[in-house]
C-alpha cells in the first residue's frame, strides 16, 4: 500500500471550497425533497388511494427517469463544458415542482410532479458529480465524493425532521407540510447560482467543436472493461435495493403513527451521512473492492431484518443497517466511476453509469411492488437479500478471477 498523500492526511481542510458549496447545495435540495417525499407513499395509499404497486410503479419510473436523464445531461456538459449551467437548470426544476405537491388533488398531478421533479435530478446529477471530479484532487476523491454525499444526507436528515415537526404542529395536513418544502429548494438553486462555478479544465480535457453527434463510439470506446464493470456492478446493486418508500410503507405497517412517519427517513439518513464520508476517505487508503463486499453483506442483513420485522424498533433496526448499507455504496461507487472514466468524458461516464442503474431501479421497485401486493411485505425484502446474495456471489466471483489473471482493473 502506498504512503497516504498528505491531502489525504489533512482530513476536511484538504477539501475544495467547490466541494463543500456543492454539498451545501445537495444539503438544501434533499431537505426540502424527503420532507415530500418521506410523507408521499402513505399520502398516495392514503390520501388518494393508491395501491402498494402503484407506488413501487411511481417511485421506479421516477427515479428511473432520473437516472436515464442523467445520460443525456452527463453528455452535454462534456459537449460544451458547461456542467454549472446544466445542474441549475436541474435544480430550478425541481424546486418548481415542490408547490405542485401541496396543491394536488389526483393520483394523476402526483405523478406528474414526481416526474418532473426527478427530471430535475436527472438534468443536475451527472454535471454535479462531475463538477465535483473536476474540483477535487485525485488523491482525496474518495473522501470528496463521501463529503458531498455526507453533506446531502445530512438534508436527507433535516427533512424528515421537519415533517415530522410540522405534522404535529399542523395537525396531520400533509398539504401544508408540503408547502415547507418550498424554501430551501429556493436556497439550493441560489447558492449554486452565487456560490459556485466551473473549475478552468485542461486543454487536454476541455471541450472542442464537434459536428458529430454528442453520443458516438470512439467517445464510448474510450470507456474500458474497468469502468463497464463499475457500471455492472452498481446496476446489480440497483437491482436488489428497491425504493425507500417501502421502507416507509414497512414502518407504516408494523403500527408507527402517520406523523411519526418520516421517522424512517430520519433514521436511514442520519446513519448514511455519518457512515459516507468516513467510508469514502477510507477508500482512498484502501482497496475500493473490500468496502463494497461490506456494503453488500450489510443490505442483505437489512433485508432479512424487515422481511422478519414484526414491530417498530426492529423495522428501524432494519431501516438504519439499510442506511449504514448506502454509506458504504454510494458514494464509492461514484469515487469509482471517476476513477475509470477519462476526465473529458466524465459527465457521460456519470450518466451511462445512472441509465444502467436507472433500468434497473425500474425493475426492482415494481417486482418489490407487486411482491407486496401479492405476497406480502416479508416476501418483498426476502428477494431483496436473495437479490443482494446473488450479486455478492458474483463480486466475489469477478474479483477472484481478476486477481488469477493478474490484470489492471481500476481497483475493483
Amino acid at each position: 500500500m502506498s504512503e497516504v498523500p498528505l491531502a489525504t492526511a489533512r482530513g476536511l481542510r484538504a477539501i475544495p471550497r467547490g466541494i463543500w458549496m456543492l454539498g451545501l447545495v445537495s444539503l438544501f435540495m434533499d431537505a426540502s425533497s424527503e420532507l415530500v417525499h418521506s410523507l408521499l407513499p402513505i399520502f398516495l395509499t392514503g390520501t388518494l388511494g393508491a395501491s402498494v404497486t402503484e407506488v413501487g410503479l411511481i417511485e421506479g419510473l421516477a427515479e428511473a427517469t432520473a437516472l436515464v436523464t442523467k445520460v443525456f445531461s452527463g453528455v452535454l456538459s462534456d459537449w460544451f463544458g458547461r456542467r454549472k449551467l446544466l445542474a441549475v437548470l436541474g435544480y430550478g426544476l425541481a424546486a418548481l415542482t415542490k408547490p405542485v405537491f401541496a396543491l394536488a388533488t389526483t393520483f394523476e398531478l402526483v405523478v406528474m410532479a414526481r416526474f418532473a421533479d426527478r427530471v430535475g435530478k436527472g438534468i443536475r446529477g451527472a454535471p454535479r458529480d462531475a463538477l465535483v471530479a473536476d474540483i477535487a484532487p485525485p488523491e482525496i476523491r474518495g473522501a470528496a465524493f463521501g463529503l458531498r454525499q455526507a453533506l446531502d444526507t445530512v438534508g436527507a436528515v433535516i427533512g424528515p425532521l421537519l415533517a415530522i415537526a410540522a405534522m404535529l404542529l399542523l395537525a396531520d395536513n400533509i398539504r401544508m407540510v408540503f408547502w415547507i418544502a418550498v424554501l430551501p429548494a429556493i436556497l439550493a438553486v441560489a447558492l449554486l447560482a452565487f456560490g459556485v462555478e466551473d473549475p478552468s479544465r485542461s486543454t487536454a480535457s476541455a471541450p472542442t467543436p464537434r459536428r458529430r453527434s454528442p453520443i458516438h463510439r470512439e467517445e464510448l470506446a474510450l470507456l474500458d472493461r474497468a469502468f463497464w464493470t463499475v457500471v455492472g456492478l452498481g446496476a446489480v446493486l440497483t437491482l436488489a435495493r428497491f425504493s425507500e418508500a417501502f421502507l416507509v410503507l414497512r414502518a407504516a405497517d408494523t403500527g408507527l403513527p402517520d406523523a411519526l412517519v418520516p421517522l424512517v427517513m430520519v433514521v436511514m439518513s442520519l446513519v448514511y451521512a455519518l457512515s459516507a464520508y468516513p467510508a469514502g476517505a477510507l477508500s482512498d487508503r484502501m482497496d475500493r473492492k473490500y468496502l463494497l463486499v461490506l456494503g453488500f453483506v450489510v443490505l442483505i442483513i437489512a433485508d432479512i431484518v424487515l422481511a422478519l420485522s414484526g414491530s417498530v424498533a426492529v423495522t428501524l433496526l432494519g431501516v438504519a443497517l439499510w442506511g449504514l448499507h448506502m454509506g458504504l455504496t454510494q458514494g464509492l461507487l461514484t469515487a469509482l466511476v471517476a476513477d475509470t472514466a477519462p476526465e473529458n468524458l466524465r459527465g457521460t461516464a456519470f450518466g451511462l453509469f445512472n441509465l444502467v442503474s436507472g433500468g434497473a431501479l425500474l425493475v426492482a421497485s415494481v417486482l418489490a411492488g407487486a411482491l407486496w401486493d401479492l405476497v406480502g411485505p416479508a416476501a418483498t425484502f426476502a428477494c431483496g437479500a436473495g437479490l443482494t446474495a446473488i450479486s455478492l456471489l458474483g463480486l466475489l466471483w469477478y474479483s477472484t478471477s481478476r486477481r488469477r489473471a493478474a490484470s489492471p482493473d481500476g481497483g475493483l
